[in-house]
């Protein structure tokens, strides 16, 4: 497989993961264990913005590059319009700092809507008949 396709394909991965962060606790009002892969992605990918540290797969992704010959993101689609999502230029350490609050106010958001209706549902079940 040709290192150019693997770097691609990191950067897809990548940006599939950035968006189960944001987004993947929506997933759990179809699906509740989705929660139990969430939640540490979510935890995951706030500590990383709020840290400043690397995701780990921004490295992976350049060897790959690297391998390939290629000097930063030029060329092809997902290196045109996935990449600038990952990596927006003028990322400031306030703007990462506003990133990982924003993941962590989303989520809290979309898992205490859950829990409310989770609440909400027992209340509305009839209580099971008592034998004798």
């Amino acid at each position: 497989m040709p290192y150019s396709l693997l770097a691609d394909l990191t950067a897809l991965l990548h940006g599939a993961f950035v968006a189960f962060v944001v987004f993947g606790g929506m997933f759990a009002w179809r699906w509740r264990r989705v929660v139990y892969v969430h939640l540490p992605c979510a935890a995951w990918g706030a500590v990383l913005s709020l840290m400043g540290w690397p995701c780990p797969l921004t490295p992976v992704e350049n060897h790959f590059r690297a391998l390939a010959g290629q000097a930063g993101y030029a060329g092809g689609f997902v290196a045109h319009y996935l990449i600038p999502l990952i990596y927006p230029a003028g990322m400031t350490r306030g703007i990462q700092i506003g990133l990982g609050i924003a993941v962590i106010a989303i989520n809290a958001a979309v898992y205490a809507a859950l829990l409310a209706a989770v609440r909400a549902a027992r209340r509305r079940r009839p209580a099971p008949a008592q034998s004798r």
